[in-house]
């Protein structure tokens, strides 16, 4: 299993049994970003709300890819009318794809469409556990504040091994916030998200790092983007 970081929330996750999977795969606006949109493969894209600096490029992905979309209800139905392959969902809710299941958590974040003229409604955002075909979870936040699902739902029901956490505060919680989220999840590995992409955004990671190592048995992988997480 491989997890690169692509810079800001996306995330390209190459399964035990090579299915290719983006999340929120906002690439060809996204300065952090190392790679095209052409280089991209994917067969499952998750798309965790509306904001442009997350939705990004799935549409054009998809398209190239004929790649089946994973997103909330209202997200659904616009896609839909698109033209695209789409799995709409909602909180709690859970649906399986290439032999890998998806569970629709709670976020704490606002997820209108502002990546169409104006800005339309978009549901709720979300975050997602994906179970993977060796049991192997990992749970993607989305953009989201700490909050207590994190220590009750998210540990005590789904338990994941790894998860992707926001860092860059303003729009998502900062280092200390994340470092609390760490310690109610209590998983195996963090890789830290959304930070650094902007100056808006900006945090030092080892700071995170340090935090949550010396509080807790969870390890921190730093990734610069572009670099793979392996295991």
């Amino acid at each position: 299993m491989k997890i690169r970081w692509l810079g800001h929330s996306a995330f390209s996750i190459s399964t035990p049994n090579d299915v290719n999977i983006l999340i929120d795969p906002f690439i060809r606006d996204n300065p952090a970003c190392p790679v095209e949109v052409e280089d991209l493969k994917a067969d499952i894209i998750c798309v965790t709300h509306g904001h442009k600096d997350h939705f990004g490029d799935t549409i054009e992905i998809a398209q190239k890819n004929a790649a089946t979309i994973i997103c909330n209800h209202e997200h659904s139905v616009y896609l839909s009318q698109q033209e695209l392959e789409t799995m709409g969902m909602n909180m709690g809710g859970t649906v399986k794809a290439d032999g890998i299941s998806f569970t629709m958590v709670n976020a704490f974040h606002s997820s209108d469409m502002d990546f169409i003229d104006g800005i339309g409604p978009g549901g709720s955002s979300c975050g997602f556990i994906m179970e993977l075909e060796n049991h192997r979870k990992i749970y993607h936040s989305g953009d989201t504040s700490v909050f207590g699902d994190m220590k009750t739902v998210i540990r005590n029901i789904y338990q994941p091994q790894i998860a992707l956490l926001p860092i860059g505060d303003r729009y998502t919680m900062g280092i200390r916030e994340a470092s609390i989220a760490a310690s109610w999840i209590e998983p195996e590995v963090i890789i830290p998200m959304h930070y650094n992409t902007f100056p808006v955004i900006e945090q030092d990671p080892e700071r995170f790092k340090d935090l949550v190592e010396k509080s807790t048995d969870t390890k921190v992988a730093i990734l610069q983007p572009g670099e793979t997480y392996q295991e």
